[in-house]
């Protein structure tokens, strides 16, 4: 119970959704993109086959940058020469 009554954000987190802090991408995306598309939208026709098509762009595009980052950092790194 003392622990909890100690707990201060940010220097010591949670650790509730730790093992699946990358699905939290999918509501964050989604929301991005329900508000994106309500404010630049000029008719809300297809509004949400808009909104799940930028959702599903936003969620591919961050896993593909985070291929090129492993890559980067597993395959190039290493190879740099070290004096």
């Amino acid at each position: 119970m003392t622990k909890l009554l100690a707990y201060i954000p940010f220097v010591e987190p949670l650790h509730a959704l730790q093992d699946w802090w990358y699905l939290l991408l999918i509501p964050l995306a989604f929301g991005i993109s329900v508000i994106y598309k309500a404010l630049r939208s000029s008719t809300l026709d297809h509004y949400w086959q808009h909104v799940l098509v930028m959702t599903g762009q936003i969620v591919a595009a961050m896993i593909a940058l985070a291929l090129v980052l492993v890559i980067l950092v597993q395959v190039l790194v290493p190879l740099i020469p070290v004096e």
